[in-house]
């Protein structure tokens, strides 16, 4: 099959644009939509230090790899790469290589936080109680990129969450009529203590994430984390994978939605004020301690 754009071989069939695109024309594509959503929500600003969190997967060595050619001419724009070793036994080592690798090509700032080195214990040790990985991971992850990228003076910690992760994401917070978390997640959202995060890659699908970072031959880790399967937004993610087979553009129209009623949402809803941790000084929601503090002392119980 051709490409509708020119006379190369197609490598995608987009069925929501209903598009047959080559290499070329399909990186073209993700790059407009990437620039587009940067300038519209005004993610990279002048004199921006970005940290990027790099896991050394698809996403965010693609999102890392766009980004630094995107800005790199920039004399006012950083960047620095933060990737997280919470500890996987089997795993995690094999990503930070490559995560190593792809910043030694761009020449990018490199920093290694570790869950044993900053909360005392792997991860692997904290699922021996019984409780959900994927739920221990997820907060302490972002205590720890957020807690780095304020020290490391990040004015942006950019996020390589794809338009897969944000229909899901979407969908959880309706069927669970979490409005809390929906108006956090405005793009324009600022929270004192918290370093700004951006998403360049919530308009790309998930397969078009992995398209771009293959036929790229980005150095990355195509292996799937062993908790995976224990993940909370399973349920999610395969309601919407068939769906969307059956009637593409569904996750563009979840996000298209959520946008839609972000400016009601703005003009109703206040985001549960910022308060500090009495334990560790860090930001949290309406309880005394942060949800971290409140995990750790769990797991000395």
């Amino acid at each position: 099959m051709k490409c509708d754009r020119c006379n190369r071989s197609a490598v995608i069939f987009q069925k929501y644009s209903s598009a047959h695109l080559c290499e070329y024309h399909l990186k073209e594509d993700i790059e407009r939509k990437i620039k587009r959503d940067i300038r519209k929500y005004r993610m990279v600003e002048k004199n921006d230090t970005i940290a990027v969190a790099l896991s050394g997967g698809k996403d965010s060595s693609m999102l890392l790899s766009v980004l630094h050619k995107l800005f790199s001419e920039r004399r006012d724009i950083s960047f620095v790469a933060i990737s997280i070793d919470e500890g996987i036994h089997g795993y995690r080592r094999h990503t930070l290589e490559h995560a190593d690798e792809l910043t030694g090509t761009l020449e990018v700032a490199h920093v290694v936080k570790s869950f044993r080195d900053t909360f005392g214990a792997d991860l692997d040790t904290m699922t021996g109680n019984g409780r959900n990985p994927c739920s221990i991971c997820g907060v302490l992850r972002k205590n720890l990129l957020n807690r780095t990228a304020r020290e490391l003076g990040a004015t942006k910690l950019a996020m390589g969450h794809n338009l897969d992760d944000e229909a899901q994401t979407i969908l959880m917070n309706y069927l669970h009529a979490n409005i809390d978390r929906m108006t956090r997640m405005i793009p324009e959202n600022r929270q004192e203590g918290l370093v700004p995060r951006i998403k360049p890659l919530r308009s790309i699908p998930e397969k078009e994430v992995a398209l771009y970072a293959i036929t790229t031959n980005l150095p990355l880790d195509t292996s799937t984390c062993p908790y995976a399967a224990t993940a909370l937004r399973n349920d999610a993610r395969n309601l919407l994978n068939n769906y969307e087979t059956t009637h593409p553009g569904t996750k563009y129209a979840l996000l298209t939605g959520f946008e839609k009623i972000t400016e009601s949402l703005k003009m109703t809803q206040t985001i549960t004020p910022v308060r500090r941790c009495e334990l560790c000084g860090e930001p949290t929601g309406n309880n005394k301690a942060c949800k971290t503090c409140e995990l750790l002392e769990h797991e000395k119980t």
